[in-house]
Parts: C-alpha cells; structure tokens; sequence
C-alpha cells in the first residue's frame, strides 16, 4: 500500500474544491485530505456570502455526521459495562417498553398490534428498533399520521435538525414514547430517530447529560476541542444557507440556534465541529479504537451490522443499499470504506485500505438525499491523489 499523496493530485483537488466555491454555489468550505501523517487542507471562501474568510479551524453544523459519534459513545459506555448491546431498553426507557406497532406505516395512529419483543441497545445503534424516517413519507401524496403527530410533539426527528423547538430529554423520550412504532422491532431500516434516543438513553447509563458523556469519553481524550451542540465562537461559525430556486437563503446565523445551549442534545445531527476535530476522530478508528475504544468496538462500527431482510425494505432511496449497508451509526461500503454526510452540508469518509480520510465541510444543505457534487468531486479527487 502507498504511504502518500502526489503534489499534483493535491493540486487537482485544489481546483476541483475552487471550482465550487461561489456565493452562489458554495460559499466557503473547508476540505481536508489525509493519508497517514499526511494531511492537506484546503480553506476556500467564506464564512457567509460577502463575508470574512474560512480558515483552517472554522466552525460548522455536522448535523448527520453526528450519529457515528453518538455510536461511539453508546459503545465506550458498553465497554464500562453500563450498556449492554443485546439488553431490552426498558430498564432506562422504561417509556418505551410494550410497544404498539402500527398495523401500516402510514395508516391510522389508532390501528396497532403489540409488539413482538422489545426494543434492544443494538436495534438503536442499527437503525432498526421500529422507528424513522422512510423514502414513502417524503413521495406520499397526503402526510402520513405519524409524521403530523411527530411534529406535532416537536420530535424534530423527520426532516432536518432543529434544536430551538426541541424539549427536554425526558419530554421528549416521553413524546416519542406516546407514538406507535412504524415497524416490529429488527424488522426494518429507519433512519435518524436511533441515534436521537442513544443520547438519551446513554446520558441516563452514565447519569450525566449526554453532552458530557461525549465531553470526557470522546471528545477530550481525542483533543476534540470544537465539537460540541453549541459554541461561543460565533465569529468561526459558518452561516448556514438552503438552496432555493431564486439563489441561497440564509438558513441560521452564526448567532442562531446554534449558539447556545440546547435543551435537547440531539444524538443525530446536533454537533459542530472543524476539520481537524474530525480528522482525530477518523484517526482513532483508522489505529483501532485507542484511547476511546476497543478493536471489537470499532469493527461494529465498521462492518455490516443489518441482515439481508432488513435491507430488503430499502432505505433513503431504492438504490440506497445497493453497494453499501449500515454499521453501527454509520454507512459502511461495501469496498469497506465507511462514514456518513450531513445534510447541513458536511461529509466525512474514511478508506482503511489506504488509510485515507476526506472531509468537506460546507454550510449549503443538502438538496437530496446524497451528497451535492462538491463533496464527491473532492473525494473522487481525493483516491486520484493517491500515490
């Protein structure tokens, strides 16, 4: 295997990440490039449209890439023996035992069957405890009931992040508890609400708020010092936009919802972080799991981790299994590279056959499911820079 990366593929990577940078394409990002000891970072535009400069160490809403964070913490709290993977959840969310399971995902909250057994540790970590998002509710012709009754309960938990309307951990667990499930429990695939109950029940295993479980297992030992579910360093905080079909418009400010303390510390797609916070987090998986974690810890949070019958029921698109599975809070391909975006704007991928990482951090959200071209012209630059 290779140990470097070439001047000139550096360069190529240079000029596509250049080529996407414009206030009204991407305004600023930052993209780095690491191979071994080698690392490279590219920090182009700026912060808001017509704004100061992005550096090395600007701030930004990870949202999604949050969740294999959050699995890492779950799984550094199994290995202190507060957790265990295969362990009903009732014992700490006592709210979400004796489940109800719709009779149809999109039929009426009130048609039901008991559940089939409880929801486990592991089913949270997978995605597959009987809650989420799926492709059906977002191309349905009138609202399914349990997306109106998520939002109604202020869930935040199908679309986008939004930590301003979220209540507090136990009003919320309590919330979600008072909804049926839209699948048996291991049955199926459902995207992001896992990783938001992790948080809450992690924070009750350790009895300390979730963002301190993330402060003193992961982020500290890993000199994460930017990471966070808020920052007071609004000046290195990027303006986030969506795109619209008149240009960007400005989504939150860098004195929005994004710099204070959340009274609900999402677990799915709540942190900011930079660049280089990332890198060392990508570092501790790459050198198996030290200081946070052990060997087997990271290989779950690795490896395919769901069944071929619970990827039949397809995921965020028809094609979203085709070449890749999901691991422990996380996408995991099947050349065995493995990581996952953020719809803010944000990719992180790791490559441990040629100990590659790749990150881009934007502030334009996402228009679909899949990363925008910007974050897979620089990964594709990214394999072509390897020497």
């Amino acid at each position: 295997m290779g140990t470097g990366l070439t001047v000139k593929g550096l360069q190529d990577v240079r000029a596509v990440a250049q080529a996407h940078v414009g206030d009204t394409l991407v305004p600023g990002l930052v993209a780095l490039v690491a191979r071994g000891e080698q690392v490279h970072v590219e920090a182009l535009g700026t912060l808001a449209a017509g704004g100061r400069p992005v550096a090395r160490d600007s701030i930004f809403r990870i949202a999604s890439t949050t969740k294999p964070i959050t699995a890492a913490a779950t799984l550094a709290l199994v290995e202190e023996g507060l957790l265990d993977l295969d362990e009903p959840v009732d014992r700490l969310l006592p709210e979400l035992a004796e489940r109800q399971v719709l009779a149809r995902m999109d039929g009426p909250l009130g048609e039901t069957t008991p559940a089939t057994r409880a929801v486990t540790v592991r089913d949270l970590l997978t995605f597959t405890f009987g809650f989420g998002m799926a492709l059906e509710m977002f191309t349905s012709a009138t609202p399914w009931p349990i997306v109106q009754a998520a939002e109604a309960l202020h869930l935040a938990t199908i679309g986008g992040p939004n930590p301003d309307v979220q209540p507090d951990p136990d009003t919320w667990i309590a919330n979600l508890g008072s909804l049926p499930l839209l699948a048996q429990p291991g049955e199926r695939w459902l995207y992001n609400t896992g990783a938001q109950v992790l948080g809450v029940l992690v924070a009750r295993a350790a009895g300390e708020p979730f963002g301190e479980v993330l402060r003193t297992r992961i982020f500290e030992p890993l000199g994460m010092g930017d990471t966070g579910f808020w920052t007071d360093q609004t000046p290195r905080l990027a303006t986030a936009y969506r795109p619209t079909r008149d240009g960007l418009v400005v989504w939150d400010q860098p004195g929005g919802a994004w710099s204070h303390a959340p009274v609900f510390a999402d677990g799915a797609a709540g942190l900011v972080s930079t660049a280089d916070d990332l890198l060392a987090f990508a570092r501790m998986l790459l050198r198996r799991g030290g200081p946070v974690l052990s060997a087997g810890s990271v290989r779950a949070m690795t490896t395919d981790q769901l069944t071929p019958a619970q990827k039949a029921h397809g995921g965020l698109g028809p094609d979203f299994f085709n070449g890749r599975s999901w691991a422990f809070g996380q996408s995991v391909l099947d050349h065995g590279a493995y990581g996952w975006d953020g719809g803010l704007g944000t990719s992180w991928l790791v490559d441990p056959t040629c100990d590659l990482t790749v990150i881009v951090l934007t502030q334009r959200m996402f228009e679909t499911a899949q990363a925008s071209a910007v974050h897979r012209d620089i990964q594709d630059g990214a394999y072509a820079a390897l020497s």
